[in-house]
This record gives structure tokens, sequence and C-alpha cells, in this order.
């Protein structure tokens, strides 16, 4: 039988044996390249692959799991090993991960209960996950003749509690469900964040978190050792090559020899697990949030983070500079050539038709009706739109004043189908003033969930509640009487494109195009506001003209032979006649 055990170092079968892992999330990778992801995992000479197991994707809702398609962790892990690969599994409730609320499923929201805690309802929902969950890691343990060495317990804690009694819990139910591997924790590497987060007392390993200064920091973590007596291999948990991009910022890049020399001052010291090895693209409405201030920052669709292999899984500068001085150091240890996947730009597409959200309403959102608005986690939905509806009457001959109360994130807000005003964080709560033409007026309010806050102060905070919160007030009155329209746009085959199109207004564009070969592409969304695109009905993520990124991967496996089809969902009125691909990436100047 096959044993892992952690002493003094790490040992594979009574060998010691250092970790050289990398991090690809099998949830952020199409399935068709899980083995091309992987296999240069293998090529650069590393031995594990390390993955986050997000809670909101195999628990969308509350007791409905899946683990099929891109969530087929087991055939995820059963790649790695068949190329020779251990694994590193975090299952951990909260994974933050740049991931929408950090991997907590929203429906948590509508329950009073204090995640990351242990708080006896939130604990029981866990114990639901991991009973659907565990079974299925336990039996991929090496000591069942599978890949993976160790578990995570928790994620970070030490930045954000101290509750020794919940971390227990967490170990407790991952034990329960038949985990019998070690577990580990990850934090900062100071002091104050290891002793919140870490169960020392326990005898649960400690690792530590960070992207430069090896010595420096794992000297911290010995003294952090040293104080308890602890024995331990240091170990890097996330050793970060890169790093992820916000909407409206610059891309953050990283000097490919400066990161390979980084690593290389780490890996002599301890072991390391890369962060991120291939990032991925964050599919869906599936992108995080930072918490900064009163404005909370979106990230975007790629995950690209400027790692080791590109957003398409081909392998980079750094790639490439860290496996020549790997072959220097380590010459005993197996490298091969990486494999390399080339991208075509389709010829342009032109548009086939259009219709304005408005008036296919019915065909793609659940309807429902309130005497004052609920928001987006009352209605039982998670992400997307919410668009909200009321009739107000004329009280006065000039205009009314509107405002619109503690909305999230983003707000259209239409009179009789004409757009009034666009407010996002900082202007929600701004007077609107909102001009009647007869005696009455429709009044629409569409509202965004651009991602939840994955990380910090603001985890808990009720602003990571979506939709239009308290609601509106006209004059000095909240405003009554509302018909709600939830729009996750988890299926929009219901899309009726003979029914009209008005300028100005959020609205659907449909392409078609057939091919005879697949291959990945780059969606140039260059002239497009901002929304999120569907390719053969799947959602594979949001754009904004701010960018950074101006572009949408789209990899082979959601393509076909034949007939294709792209659906864009455009928010702002500005769309193309035709569509046009790229064979890479198309970045704005910002």
């Amino acid at each position: 039988m096959n044993e892992f055990t952690i002493k003094d170092d790490f040992y594979l079968n009574g060998k010691s044996f250092k970790i050289l892992s990398g991090a690809i999330h099998y949830f952020r990778v199409h399935p068709d390249d899980w083995y091309h992801s992987l296999f240069n995992l293998k090529a650069l000479g590393f031995n594990t692959v390390e993955t986050y197991v997000p809670w909101n994707l195999h628990e969308p809702k509350k007791g409905e799991f899946s683990f099929e398609g891109i969530l087929d962790i087991e055939r995820f892990l059963g790649i790695a090993q068949e190329l020779g690969l251990y694994a590193i599994v975090r299952p951990s409730p909260y994974i933050c991960a740049e991931w929408e609320w950090g991997g907590l499923p929203a429906w948590l929201m509508t329950e009073e209960l204090q995640v990351r805690s242990s708080d006896p309802v939130y604990l029981k929902h866990l114990d639901e996950y991991y009973a659907s969950l565990l079974p299925k890691l336990a039996k991929l343990q090496l000591s069942q003749n599978g890949n993976i060495l160790m578990f995570q317990v928790e994620n970070e804690y030490g930045s954000y509690g101290e509750e020794k009694e919940y971390l227990r819990a967490v170990a407790e139910l991952m034990r329960k469900y038949g985990l019998t591997a070690p577990l580990f924790t990850s934090d900062g590497p100071w002091r104050a964040c290891l002793r919140a987060g870490s169960m020392i007392a326990d005898d649960v390993l400690v690792t530590g978190n960070f992207g430069s200064k090896a010595k420096e920091n794992f000297a911290m973590m010995q003294d952090f050792f040293d104080e308890y007596d602890k024995k331990w291999p240091l170990m890097c948990m996330e050793f970060w090559d890169g790093w992820f991009n916000r909407w409206g910022d610059e891309v953050i890049r990283r000097d490919p020899d400066e990161l390979a020399q980084a690593v290389m001052d780490c890996i002599e010291l301890g072991s390391i697990n890369l962060y991120m090895f291939h990032g991925g693209t964050n599919f869906g409405f599936m992108n995080g949030c930072s918490a900064r201030g009163q404005i909370d920052l979106p990230q975007v669709t790629s995950y690209d983070y400027d790692a080791i292999l590109d957003e398409a899984g081909n392998p980079t500068k750094k790639f490439y500079a860290l496996q020549g001085l790997m072959k220097e150091k380590y010459p005993e240890l197996e490298y091969s050539e990486p494999l390399i996947k080339e991208a075509k730009a389709f010829p342009s597409v032109s548009l086939k038709e259009k219709v304005s959200l408005f008036a296919t309403l019915e065909n793609v959102s659940d309807y429902s009706s309130s005497f004052y608005p609920k928001n987006m986690e009352e209605l039982g939905q998670s992400t997307g739109y919410i668009l909200y509806k009321t009739r107000l009457e004329r009280d006065k001959d000039e205009a009314e004043r509107l405002r619109v109360i503690d909305a999230r994130d983003r707000i259209q807000v239409y009179a009789d189908g004409r757009l009034v005003t666009t407010q996002y964080q900082t202007e929600i709560g701004e007077d609107i003033e909102l001009e009647f033409q007869s005696n009455q007026v429709e009044l629409a309010v569409l509202v965004e969930n651009m991602g939840r806050v994955n990380y910090g102060h603001k985890l808990t905070a009720p602003t990571q509640s979506k939709g239009l919160g308290r609601g509106a007030i006209a004059d000095l009155h909240y405003i009554s009487n509302w018909d709600m329209y939830s729009l996750p746009l988890d299926d929009i085959s219901g899309l009726d494109f003979t029914k009209e199109w008005q300028e100005g207004q959020p609205a659907f564009y449909r392409y078609q195009f057939e091919l005879e070969d697949l291959a990945d592409t780059y969606l140039d969304m260059t002239g497009f506001g901002k929304g999120v695109v569907f390719v053969n009905n799947v959602n594979i993520g949001r754009f904004w003209e701010k960018g950074p990124i101006l572009y949408l991967y789209i990899p082979k496996g959601y393509l076909k032979k034949g007939v294709n089809e792209i659906v864009v969902f455009e928010t702002e009125g500005q769309y193309r006649e035709k569509i046009s691909f790229s064979q890479e990436p198309v970045y704005k100047e910002v």
C-alpha cells in the first residue's frame, strides 16, 4: 500500500519527497483540455497537481448536487494519475480563488446563519455537502491506490477569523466521510495569520502563501513552528507567479526570469505549489470581486493570471525560463516538450437577428410579484440579472424625484422603455429626475450582480446580497407593487427573435456560422458595451468595454462541426453587424 506521511519532511513510501505542485482548477478548464494542461505540468518536471473544489458549483441549489462535465473532479484526478501526477485537493468550504463569493453558495444567505463559523445551521449544510462530495475523494486517496496526498481544512482562515472550534468541526467532518490522508491549513506566513488560521495545536500541518522572498517568509514560518516545537517541512501552498485583473485596470505582468529564479529559491528551501500553473477562465458569472472601501471591484472573465501556462493552456516564457533552471538544478527529474494548441481566427460572422430584452422577457425569465421588491437570493437566484418593473402616477407637473436605495451592483433605470440613467456603487442613492410623458409611467430597473466579494472583511457584509435591496423611493415614499423577472440566463434557448428590437435597450444579438475544423479561438468584443456571451447556449463569460481584456476565450470544446451559434446579451445598446474572431487575446490600453 502506498503511504504519504508528514514528519520532519514529507515522506512517500518511506522516502523523503519534495512536493513540486502546480494549481489547475478543473472547473476553469474545459474537460477536453484537462489532459493538455496536466501533461504540461508533468512536462515542466513537476510531480503534483493542486485544485480547489467550489461548493457553489457542486451544490448550486440547496440539496441539488452536480459532478458532471466540467465538474467531474474524479475524472480530472484520474487523468492526473494516469500521467503520473500526485494530487493535493482543497475541498474547504471557502476557497477565495477570485471566485464568486469565494465558492460559498449564495443560497446560504437565505438562512439565519454565520458562514465560516461553528454555527450549527452552517455546519449542517456543510455536512450535507460533504456527504455528497467527500466519499468521491476518499476513494482517490493514495492509501486507496489513488493519487491524493493531502487535503486542506480551511483556506486563509487567519485572514478572516480565529475560531478553532470551527476549524476542528470542518476537520471532523472530513474524517467522518473517509478522508484519512494528512490535513493542512494555508495562511499568510506571518505570526498573526498563522496563529489565527492554523490548527497547529491539533497537529495539522501549517503551510504558507506568498509569491516572493522565500527565505524571509519561510523563516517566519520556521519561527512559528519552533514556538510550538514542531519539526515540519516548509511548504508554500500558493506561490503567486502572477496576479488577477480587474475591470479598468492595466494587465498585470511579472518578468519571467525574475519569477523563475524566485521559484527556484523557494524550491531550494522547501516544497511548492505554483498558483497558478494554469489559470483558465471564469466561465459564466463566476468571477469574484475585490473589496476596496466603499467600492467593490469586480474581476474580469479571464483568469489567465499571467501564469506558467496562458489562458488556453499553452506554455508561456515563464514555463521555458523555469524549466531551464529546473533542468540545471535537478537534471535527474523527468522533463518533456510541452503540448501546444493552435488557435484560429475564424472569418467574421454577420448578425442574423436581434431582439430587445423587454420584448422577449417572458421567454428567458422567471416571473414573480411582490408589494416590496425582493432581492436575488429571496427569489432563489444566485447570479445574473433581475428586471424590476412597476407603474408610477404623475403627482406634479415637473419632473419627479426618484432614488434607488442600496441596489447591488449596477442599475439601469428605464421609463417607458427609455434609458433614464445608469448608476454604479458610487452613484446609487443619488437623485434621479424622472420625466412623465403621460399620467403614468412604466418604471423598469435592470440590476446586475457583477460578482460577490471573495476575500476580506466584506465577505459576510449585507452588500453581498444582490438585487434592488430596500427598493426605490419616489418623492419621499417607498414605491410598491413590483413585477420581478429573474434573469439567471442559465438557458437562453427560449429566446424569441421574431419580436421587436428597439435602439438603446438591452438586447440579444444572434450570430450563426458553420465550422468544418475545430480550434480554440478568441472572440473580439471591440465595439460592444457590456454584457455576456453564449456559445451554443453556454455562458462563456462577461465582457465590458472598460477592458483591460476585450476578448472572450472560446475553447474548441464549446464549438461543434456544422452550425454554431453565438448570442450576445448586451445592456448598453452597443453592438456590431459583424462579430470577429482573433488568433490571440485582444487587450485595451488603459
